[in-house]
């Protein structure tokens, strides 16, 4: 299939796939045309590098899984180095899931503050913005 098939099965454009193809995750086979030639197995490179993006992975955290399926594994995070991604990742995403915590939990306590000013009989309400007040 060409380029334009190739980009509207796998759902992007074709100047999406001229990129992945000069940073090497996608084959540059050439018809005797001149025209870029590309197969079932291109298209399941494609998705597979959207998946991982859609997850929030890079360009670039998606190379092992695409040798992975070129190496012919069945699936892409069939290889080591492709499980080495996700455990990054992981880590990654619990990093900042506990910094989200954190942030919730002052907020929190903020509310809570502001809550307890506004009640009859509460502390006068004050400004804390830059740790002092106005």
């Amino acid at each position: 299939m060409r380029i334009g098939e190739l980009a509207a099965r796998a759902g992007t454009t074709t100047r999406t796939l001229r990129y992945y193809e000069s940073r090497g995750l996608l084959p540059a086979r050439r018809g005797e045309n001149g025209y870029r030639t590309y197969d079932e197995s291109d298209l399941r490179l494609l998705r597979q590098i959207r998946t991982l993006q859609d997850f929030g992975f890079g360009l670039e955290e998606t190379r092992p899984f695409v040798e992975c399926l070129r190496a012919g594994h069945p699936e892409g995070d069939s290889c080591p180095a492709s499980l080495a991604v996700y455990r990054r990742k992981l880590d990654e995403l619990d990093a900042l899931i506990g910094e989200l915590r954190a942030v919730r939990e002052q907020v929190a306590g903020r509310l809570v503050r502001a809550a307890d000013a506004l009640a009859p009989g509460g502390p006068e309400p004050g400004c804390e913005l830059g740790g002092r007040e106005w």
